[in-house]
């Protein structure tokens, strides 16, 4: 099970991995920039502290939302998304990776398990298959997600994969919270270099929706 850390070090600021980045108030800023200007062991301890989170991983990892196509982010960039262990893949997302990517048979030749992940190499980029779950009625846990994100980031690591774009996984037709998914995605990618883009459809709005309707009939 994912555990979420918030830490505070003596230095009088926190480090929240949830942002997965470092979050100063004004007041600190400042008491920061004294820290640095003063010359006590115990403000070169701070400056030290400060130092080594200039250069700190948690600077590098990101995740970004943007709403569009999926399959019209950069060509450089891996993609991901969840499936079964038995690779049907009819319905949402899933389908549409089958019908774009194909290759059944070679996913169900490396016949991974519940919690690993089936790769792709198209050209020069990657397709990650989460395996989250055993049958394709079944629905994936939280536990089973992390797995093959676990999987997925040591491929990435293992083949210098810094740009992973996915829908936001698990939570179309397989249920899981948005939020607690997003969680795990910093827990595991934290200490990396990977940024991670996430793309939501835009939903017509109900006024287009009528007027084509109307247009068609």
């Amino acid at each position: 099970m994912f555990v979420l850390h918030r830490h505070r070090l003596q230095t009088g600021f926190s480090l929240d991995l949830k942002s997965s980045r470092t979050r100063l108030s004004p007041a600190l800023s400042i008491k920061a920039h004294m820290w640095k200007q003063e010359g006590t062991e115990t403000n070169k301890m701070a400056c030290s502290v400060f130092r080594s989170l200039e250069g700190n991983p948690f600077q590098s990892f990101a995740i970004r939302y943007v709403t569009g196509d999926l399959f019209k982010c950069p060509a450089q960039n891996a993609l991901a998304h969840c499936i079964s262990e038995d690779c049907r893949m009819g319905a949402g997302i899933a389908l549409s990776f089958r019908k774009k990517f194909q290759s059944i048979r070679e996913l169900q030749n490396q016949r991974k398990k519940t919690g690993d992940v089936a790769v792709l190499k198209i050209k020069e980029r990657y397709i990650y298959y989460l395996i989250t779950k055993q049958k394709y009625y079944q629905k994936p846990t939280y536990d089973s997600l992390q797995s093959s994100l676990e999987a997925m980031k040591r491929h990435c690591l293992n083949n210098e994969v810094t740009h992973i774009s996915i829908p936001r996984i698990g939570c179309g037709l397989d249920k899981l919270k948005w939020d607690i998914v997003s969680a795990i995605i910093h827990e595991v990618f934290k200490n990396t270099n990977i940024r991670i883009t996430v793309y939501t459809q835009e939903t017509p709005a109900k006024g287009n929706f009528y007027v084509k309707r109307q247009l068609s009939s």
